[in-house]
């Protein structure tokens, strides 16, 4: 093994993979040619090395496990499938499927017609469609219902989410032009009802996402909104962003404004995401009034913002959890948040009597995702220190799967809120054979 690791034509590959993930493939094919029989000479086993090198290097999307305590981690891709949602994509996309079809007339349907019906049962809009994510949701309300003319939104509102997405550029963007009002951290009513024209097209309400303001604040309620462009004759779009379908209280977070209260409090439509609190796939839904969605059913952008048959399939069977409160932990995100303390400190029981140096700590896990940025989720971590926790993490990294863990005050650390139980022992089993990294938690 030290002479495969140390050959040129290996260690080449180190930069970009990483040593130990070649360690791991130079086993993988060594066991594979032990089990077989196949007494390869060296050459030939280093060939079959770089080739499975090779293909770890064209292999952009790996699992990972999540053991940041942060549950919609943007960088590890948000939500997690539930197996419902992950076996509606196997079956959409390893065959055909009537995605623009309709068995019943045997004519040309519509990708949106069932989807569309689905949201308007979980959300109680009149209707709904879906693009491929929540700026392509804005970005469509805009086009199609601003263009060229004035969109009110309050200064407070002009944020930057990830990814460098501003909505200032957006509306300028779409070719609406920004009016804003108020003041950074107070808003009035007065200030929409003077800042409306003949050329205003709508009024924006967005989510305060990765920041609040605290202190001296005051904003008009959406219910006052809502009236004000009633009375105008003029659209209220709510950008809300994490789709959250049902009250977090009951899981013991803070309250997240849901879709179906933005509804409810005369929102005339609605943007969010699928990837988020709904807990589904990748995607941007608008819902609301009826008249309007059909607006946006006729921009000629839809179709470069349209989904395909694997989003579609996804999100239906992530919908469907939300027929019934007994279905919903179905969906990982919930079932994450609906962990227990004592649940999570006997599975960590389990990392302390197996890991030299581990403890069980007390830790704060997050929603992340834009949604209740400052609130925490008490959670249970199981705590490693190490000579070098940044040593640790990189090689824990570097795994087969990857564990990625964050280090705080000198420690490593792996919460178990975002570790599935089913993971426990993969993690275990990594953690001991890193436990050369251990020193006395004394």
């Amino acid at each position: 093994m030290h002479r495969i690791l140390e050959d040129e034509r290996i260690a080449a590959h180190e930069p970009g993979l990483g040593r130990e993930r070649i360690k791991r493939a130079a086993e993988e094919v060594i066991g594979r040619a032990r089990l077989s029989g196949d007494e390869r000479e060296y050459d030939a086993i280093v060939a079959a090395v770089r080739n499975r090198l090779d293909d770890l290097r064209i292999e952009s999307l790996v699992p990972v496990i999540n053991a940041t305590g942060v549950i919609l981690h943007t960088n590890l891709g948000r939500a997690p499938l539930s197996p419902d949602a992950a076996t509606a994509v196997v079956a959409a996309g390893g065959w055909y499927s009537n995605l623009e079809y309709d068995l019943s007339t045997g004519e040309r349907g519509s990708r949106n017609a069932a989807i569309g019906e689905a949201l308007r049962a979980a959300t109680g809009a009149e209707d709904a469609l879906v693009v491929n994510n929540c700026a392509a949701a804005v970005l469509l309300v805009l086009d199609t219902l601003a263009k060229g003319r004035e969109v009110i939104v309050a200064r407070n509102a002009l944020v930057e989410i990830g990814g460098g997405f501003r909505v200032p550029d957006v509306l300028e963007r779409s070719g609406a032009k920004l009016v804003e009002v108020g003041t950074t951290n107070r808003v009035y009513i007065e200030d929409f009802e003077r800042a409306l024209s003949p050329r205003t097209a709508l009024i924006l309400r967005t989510h305060a996402s990765n920041y609040s303001i605290e202190g001296f604040t005051h904003e008009p309620s959406a219910r006052d909104l809502a009236a004000l462009g009633q009375r105008a004759g003029v659209p209220v779009v709510e950008d809300l962003g994490s789709g959250a379908l049902c009250d977090l209280a009951e899981y013991g977070a803070a309250h997240e404004r849901t879709v179906q209260e933005a509804i409810g409090d005369g929102m005339t439509l609605v943007t969010f995401s699928g990837d988020k609190l709904l807990g589904g796939p990748q995607a941007g839904i608008v819902a609301g009034r009826a008249y309007l969605v059909a607006r946006l059913r006729t921009n000629p952008l839809l179709r470069a913002l349209r989904v395909g048959k694997l989003t579609i399939a996804a999100l239906a069977a992530t919908l469907r959890c939300y027929r019934d409160r007994s279905l919903r932990e179905r969906l990982p995100v919930y079932r994450m948040l609906a962990a227990t303390l004592p649940d999570l400190r006997k599975r960590a029981k389990a990392y302390v009597s197996e890991v030299r140096g581990a403890l069980a700590s007390e830790s704060d896990a997050y929603l992340g995702g834009g949604a209740l940025p400052r609130a925490r989720i008490p959670s249970i971590a199981v705590a490693i220190r190490t000579e070098s926790p940044q040593d640790l993490t990189a090689s824990l990294r570097m795994g087969h799967p990857p564990i990625i863990a964050r280090i705080e005050s000198g420690r490593v650390l792996l919460d178990l809120r975002t570790i599935a139980p089913e993971e426990d022992q993969l993690v275990i089993s990594t953690l001991i054979e890193k436990a050369v990294f251990s020193i006395d938690p004394s």
